[in-house]
């Protein structure tokens, strides 16, 4: 396991660029970074709390959570708005984000700030967001909504949610739209927060307060721990041109440091599942 990047607050949204490396977040603090092959950090932009989730766009650059569902052009400057919460239902914003293979995004809103310290108490829901721009609710009462993925066939998405420590899982409709909701698994030792897939369908989840990544079976299994130096693990995902590079991000727990934040390597024994582009229209 190696430590390749640190002095951050609280690391999410990892996204493998193939060319590039590893794109990722700081939610507290504020910022999108590029961790380079060399092992430098470039800082792409240095503004935009609460970025949960983020992902590359078909047109270049990426869309992005926090307020609101947006695109950013890279480098930096071009903003664009996809997709406003709505507050007449509670909404605050979005945390993670995933996409299908036709490009359609799944969001997971908030109807509380998780920065906050304080108890989560009002539920968000999952959006779909199609390949026009439109949005529409497909799950609701999630508690504190976190990961996103969908499974090699494509017809399942796991969601974390994090203060009921809920991995759920919902069957893909063709329009995107969601079945009933099922409990995949209930985690131990610490809340489910970003997830990732690999190729033989295993979900990854990272264990915010569990100190690494828990590896489940396609059946809901528990078959590893993969640990990290520290509590808050935050989320995780696949790169390198091989994708067997795993990356693990965490963030601080208030404890020693609000800078504790890290990016974390080691290897994984099967290829991770790419994760399609966005390929939602933009506003012109």
């Amino acid at each position: 396991m190696e430590k390749l990047a640190e002095g951050y607050g609280l690391v999410e949204g990892p996204v493998w660029l193939s060319g590039q490396g590893l794109l990722f977040s700081d939610a507290s603090h504020g910022g999108a970074y590029l961790l380079k092959a060399d092992g430098s950090v470039a800082t792409v932009f240095g503004h935009r709390r609460g970025m949960g989730g983020m992902s590359e766009h078909q047109a270049g650059g990426i869309v992005v959570s926090g307020r609101n569902i947006s695109w950013k052009s890279l480098p930096e400057g071009e903003t664009k708005t996809i997709f406003d919460p709505d507050p007449s239902k509670g909404m605050i914003g979005f945390n993670d984000i995933t996409t299908d293979a036709s490009g359609r995004i799944y969001a997971g809103s908030l109807g509380s700030d998780p920065l906050d310290g304080k108890s989560q108490s009002q539920t968000g829901s999952l959006y779909l967001i199609d390949l026009d721009g439109s949005a529409k609710e497909v799950a609701t009462d999630i508690l504190l909504t976190n990961g996103l993925g969908i499974s090699p066939d494509g017809k399942t998405l796991y969601h974390s949610d994090s203060s009921r420590r809920h991995v759920n899982r919902y069957e893909i409709h063709s329009d995107g739209t969601l079945g009933e909701k099922q409990i995949f698994v209930t985690t131990k030792g610490g809340g489910p927060d970003g997830l990732a897939l690999t190729e033989d369908g295993r979900v990854w989840v990272a264990l915010a307060g569990g100190g690494g990544v828990a590896v489940y079976k396609p059946d809901g299994e528990l078959e590893q721990m993969v640990e990290i130096p520290q509590s808050m693990c935050t989320s995780v995902c696949f790169g390198g041109d091989d994708l067997k590079d795993l990356y693990i991000v965490s963030g601080s727990d208030g404890a020693d440091s609000d800078r504790a934040g890290a990016v974390y390597r080691t290897r994984a024994d099967v290829a991770g599942l790419p994760v399609a582009k966005a390929a939602v229209e933009l506003p012109s």
